[in-house]
């Protein structure tokens, strides 16, 4: 893991003397005014550095996971744009396969009827002929009765 401590070199150690006042914006690490020299590290800086660093670093991962998630949203679309358009296909072909068996089945039961009312009307002429028949018969009947009656 980074901790954006790069930039501070590696022979840095921080020892404050007696006397040194430690200031939130820079830390002296040698407070020997006798010797003239003086190296200043500003803590602010560093702290700064390493706050943007990591601030930039959970920035870059947070937007990574907002492509990730954005992308996998996006292919869980496809898939399911695929999935509907196979749907469609499937359940059009069945509609398209019980209309076909539907208009069979109208077919076979169109010539079944037709079957049965042709033999309904063949019974229903020798019905009519039969009642004609004994019509003929009961006026036959009732000539002999009345012809025999004195």
């Amino acid at each position: 893991m980074d901790f954006g401590f790069e930039d501070i070199p590696s022979n840095f150690q921080y020892t404050p003397k007696k006397g040194c006042e430690v200031s939130r914006m820079t830390e002296d690490t040698d407070c020997d005014s006798s010797r003239g020299e003086s190296s200043s590290v500003s803590v602010t800086e560093i702290q700064e550095h390493h706050s943007s660093s990591r601030t930039d670093d959970i920035s870059r991962k947070a937007q990574e996971s907002v492509e990730k998630i954005n992308q996998s949203r996006i292919s869980n679309q496809k898939m399911i744009d695929s999935f509907q358009e196979k749907l469609v296909e499937k359940v059009t072909d069945l509609c398209m396969q019980m209309k076909e068996h539907m208009y069979r089945v109208y077919e076979e039961n169109s010539d079944k009827m037709q079957v049965n009312l042709q033999e309904l009307q063949e019974v229903l002429e020798s019905c009519t002929k039969f009642s004609h028949e004994l019509l003929e018969a009961n006026r036959a009947l009732a000539c002999l009765r009345e012809g025999d009656m004195p």
